[in-house]
């Protein structure tokens, strides 16, 4: 069943001199299954569109259905604890939320809060840490020891801890070195893959949606302007300059070749094939 939101409006501050309408009466449709990358300029209103996924923010009109869930400007928050442990959302910079002495005491933290043992915790806690591509030897270390990136895993953990159905990720690769990056993204895959996760990825980086995403919606000024699989979406990249947005690599290349008088197929997303496609028209003009 698909993740929807129906006539989902979101106004700051409302009924004050500083109200600001950051989602406008949006209509979406979002895979199970998939993943999906959240694209926009900054302020577009990716952020707040995920916010409501797990009810950190609730809508101030219309709804949104999750996991068979219908979330409405009404809901309570002491209704939404479920929720929020079936949703799992990682902010921009995870690591600010470790808190704990040790690692194994941060990862265990969500689960314990939703009624887990001290014991079962523990264990929840040493499967993530293997999950997320770090050792045992790291649980009782301080997770204000580790680097930048260790603490984004250490982070992640104590989300998949609580064992979500759905994973929400704002920016989890800002910060990273191109390694680190990587290895994040196909942890994400592997996550998908392996475990089933639904993953939606809110980035700037189009590089991670060419080689990581099944699918891609846009948001512009509140309002959602693009849904569609990724092999559509860079087919044709008016709308991405339109965003200020740089497209990958390898759409640049084409597109920039196709200008000088090339005509190679807008489908083309690979480097081999685009290689492949380069060749077979010089050869073609000999």
């Amino acid at each position: 069943m698909p993740i929807t939101f129906k006539e989902l409006t979101h106004e700051y501050n409302a009924g004050t001199p500083f109200a600001y309408l950051a989602l406008d009466a949006i209509d979406l449709s979002i895979t199970e299954g998939a993943i999906t990358a959240i694209i926009g300029e900054t302020g577009s209103g990716k952020s707040t569109l995920v916010q409501h996924l797990n009810a950190l923010l609730l809508p101030t009109k219309g709804s949104l259905t999750v996991l068979d869930r219908t979330i409405t400007a009404a809901e309570k928050p002491k209704q939404l604890k479920e929720l929020r442990k079936r949703v799992g959302l990682v902010f921009q910079f995870p690591e600010y939320q470790l808190f704990e002495e040790t690692i194994a005491q941060d990862i265990a933290f969500g689960p314990k809060n939703f009624g887990m043992s001290e014991e079962e915790a523990l264990c929840k806690a040493k499967e993530m840490l293997q999950v997320v591509g770090l050792s045992e030897d790291y649980l009782e270390r301080s997770p204000f020891e580790l680097s930048g990136g260790q603490k984004r895993r250490v982070a992640i953990a104590g989300i998949l801890a609580m064992d979500p159905e759905v994973l929400v990720l704002d920016e989890p690769a800002a910060g990273l070195d191109p390694q680190g990056a990587k290895d994040m993204m196909k942890l994400f895959v592997r996550l998908n893959k392996e475990f089933h996760k639904t993953i939606l990825l809110v980035t700037h980086d189009m590089e991670h949606v060419l080689n990581y995403c099944d699918h891609v919606v846009v948001v512009d000024n509140g309002h959602i302007v693009q849904t569609c699989d990724k092999l559509h979406f860079f087919r044709d990249t008016s709308l991405l300059h339109k965003l200020r947005i740089n497209p990958p690599a390898i759409i640049r290349l084409r597109d920039e070749l196709n200008q000088r008088g090339f005509e190679l197929p807008c489908d083309i997303l690979d480097t081999e094939v685009l290689a492949k496609a380069i060749a077979d028209e010089v050869k073609h003009h000999e």
